[in-house]
């Protein structure tokens, strides 16, 4: 083995012993909470050790790094997810290899996703994001400082994802506020998203999908009930600065 898959191997058995040791303070069952390992700013390379070390799911953030990561890993059984802010001019890139994409908030990115996932025959995972730190707007059509929509313009922007050909509503995602009333209260983040995800599933029951928790919180991610956390520092090192 090497160094490197030892690295990996090691701060991957760190991270699963954490979730499973949050999922019984929880009182769930280690299989209800999904891993997914953010690889941005990391090689190809170290995407084929974890696929070797049975991670299946991989988020990426900026379709520019992600495309060729993901042609070069084309032959192992990943599903990717992508979790960054996405402009409509990157949609056809990121719908040929994204099976989810987790952060989608406003409409005009639902018509282009539809368009592309009808265009190339393909069924795409979304993921409303949610934006705690969003105000409220009359029309619900406010979003956050990292993206996303605001709670109240959840309902309406689910169901445009859920009546669009070629997407499959999922669930919700968020990331824990800088700002506003949830900033460094991350449980009560989750727990309000948590509420929204109920207020979802009423509508659409399929819809069970609840993606929150990163590296330093997904404690409180999995105590709150989220079935996905995003870890990526935690199991690949400190990531470089990007130029």
């Amino acid at each position: 083995m090497t160094d490197r898959k030892e690295e990996i191997a090691a701060n991957l058995a760190d991270v699963e012993e954490r979730i499973a040791a949050a999922c019984a303070a929880a009182g769930r069952g280690r299989e209800e909470v999904t891993l997914i390992v953010v690889t941005k700013t990391f090689p190809a390379s170290d995407v084929r050790i974890l696929s070797e070390l049975g991670v299946r799911h991989v988020a990426e953030n900026r379709d520019q790094d992600a495309a060729p990561k993901a042609a070069e890993c084309a032959d192992l059984p990943l599903e990717w997810h992508f979790v960054g802010q996405l402009q409509t001019n990157k949609v056809r890139s990121v719908v040929g290899y994204a099976d989810f994409v987790q952060s989608v908030d406003r409409s005009r990115l639902v018509t282009a996703l539809s368009k592309e996932a009808v265009r190339t025959g393909r069924e795409l995972g979304c993921l409303i994001q949610v934006a705690l730190d969003a105000d409220e707007p009359v029309a619900g059509g406010g979003r956050g400082e990292r993206g996303g929509v605001a709670p109240g313009g959840v309902a309406e922007l689910a169901g445009l994802v859920a009546g669009a050909e070629g997407l499959r509503l999922d669930g919700l995602m968020t990331v824990a506020p800088l700002a506003g009333e949830y900033a460094g209260r991350q449980q009560a983040a989750f727990e309000r998203l948590m509420l929204l995800s109920t207020d979802l599933r009423a509508a659409h029951p399929a819809a069970n999908m609840v993606s929150a928790g990163m590296s330093a919180d997904l404690e409180q991610a999995v105590a709150a009930g989220a079935t996905h956390v995003r870890v990526g520092s935690a199991v690949l090192g400190v990531r470089s600065r990007l130029g």
